[in-house]
């Protein structure tokens, strides 16, 4: 009998998920545990695996899809083994067409058979249209023929119908000869609408991971008041500090005791002294945390993860250091599942290494506070009547105005350059 491939649950608040592409087409040979179908939420991107060997038999949910948790996508099984009637494609991922499709079968567009019609005796080129795209044109009484597809081999995704509903609306709000007047100015061709005169550009549209946090982007910087504010610690104790301290853990592997390391520690006893930081806004109520679960961001190819550590305030830097290293190393491999990114009440996010020194962190919902570390630097500064070459730490701290007020965030931005400029009160 056929095994399911079903859409996982990735976290507690999932209840659908988005089929984001698929990786093995129907009928290819795949091994249990190989990577056969990306999916996304929106917190994450994922690889699912084959559940058991066998021949990809069909593919059920088709990209931009959004399937409900537990639904089948796919099925796996023997070389020529059909599928019962009942495990059909389920209704939330089904075309509105009569016609199975996979990847590697064309939708072709039945709305208007005329349009498919040929006298010429030569092929005729069949309309891609994503079940999601088609669904929504024509609830909003769209033309698919009039949609300019941005997919894989031009087909027309859910983004190009929404960019045709918004080019509509647009031109309904619009003048009549205000509109004429941009006709007669637009460009004619495709590759002039792109950039004027130069073809030679590539077309993306934004989906998965990068849809995302593109998404989570934009909303928090909608609807919090973000002020950030920035002060320098001197680690020059710090480094010399970090390096005797290594010397001690250079036998255990998963410690590094890296500056992030250190920072992420004094960052956790800073929100215990200010816990108002390490607080949470939905809209309505404030939920300020006991304990502190810790957000690292980690940067991917494909966008950013933010893990967490949990009851981060009962670790020790050690194992602080530790947490944070598997962290890192899972969200570069892929293992994290959606628990690891859920639930955090403060973040951390570096660009120390791509030499940056003060930005702006943008705040990672529902959080009220983020920190941003940047690159150390050198400076030469008075110490007593001497010159001295001292070392530098830029920290930014990103905070929701509507919560916090200037005068307790920078108390908090205080505690935490003191700990970091006086290292050993960050062990004891």
């Amino acid at each position: 009998m056929a095994v399911e491939i079903v859409m996982p649950k990735l976290g507690m608040g999932m209840s659908e998920g988005t089929v984001v592409e698929w990786l093995k087409n129907a009928g290819d040979p795949v091994k249990k545990g190989e990577s056969v179908v990306v999916i996304s939420s929106d917190k994450i991107e994922k690889d699912v695996e084959a559940p058991d060997d066998g021949i990809l038999l069909k593919v059920n949910a088709d990209p931009d899809d959004t399937v409900p948790v537990g639904e089948a996508i796919g099925y796996i099984g023997a070389e020529n083994e059909s599928i019962d009637d009942q495990l059909a494609k389920p209704e939330g991922a089904r075309s509105e067409t009569s016609a199975e499709t996979t990847p590697n079968t064309v939708l072709e567009d039945q709305s208007e058979p005329n349009k498919n019609e040929n006298t010429s005796g030569r092929p005729v080129l069949k309309l891609r249209v994503s079940p999601a795209a088609r669904k929504l044109a024509k609830g909003s009484n769209i033309d698919v023929h009039e949609v300019i597809g941005t997919g894989p081999h031009g087909r027309i995704t859910k983004a190009d119908v929404l960019n045709v509903i918004e080019a509509k609306a647009k031109e309904r709000n619009t003048p009549a000869s205000i509109q004429q007047s941009m006709k007669d100015k637009e460009p004619t061709t495709q590759s002039e609408k792109r950039i004027a005169g130069d073809d030679r550009v590539k077309v993306t549209p934004i989906s998965g991971m990068r849809k995302v946090i593109s998404d989570r982007m934009l909303k928090s910087l909608q609807q919090s008041a973000q002020l950030t504010i920035q002060m320098t610690a001197d680690v020059t104790e710090l480094i010399s500090f970090q390096k005797k301290a290594r010397e001690m853990y250079q036998d255990e592997e998963d410690v590094r005791l890296t500056i992030t390391d250190f920072v992420a520690k004094a960052t956790i006893l800073a929100l215990k002294k200010h816990p108002k930081l390490n607080s949470t806004f939905d809209g309505t109520n404030i939920s300020t945390y006991e304990s502190v679960h810790l957000g690292i961001a980690v940067a991917l190819n494909e966008g950013l993860v933010v893990p967490v550590i949990r009851d981060a305030d009962t670790l020790s830097l050690s194992e602080v250091s530790k947490r944070i290293r598997k962290m890192s190393i899972d969200a570069r491999e892929g293992k994290l599942a959606g628990p690891d990114m859920i639930g955090s009440t403060f973040t951390i996010s570096s660009l120390g290494t791509s030499g940056v020194t003060f930005f702006t962190p943008v705040l990672n919902p529902p959080e009220i506070g983020i920190l941003g570390i940047g690159s150390i630097y050198d400076q030469a500064v008075f110490v007593g009547e001497t010159i001295e070459k001292r070392r530098f730490l830029p920290l930014s701290l990103t905070f929701d105005h509507r919560i916090i007020d200037g005068s307790p965030a920078s108390n908090f931005l205080s505690s935490l350059k003191t700990y970091l400029e006086t290292p050993f009160k960050i062990v004891l």
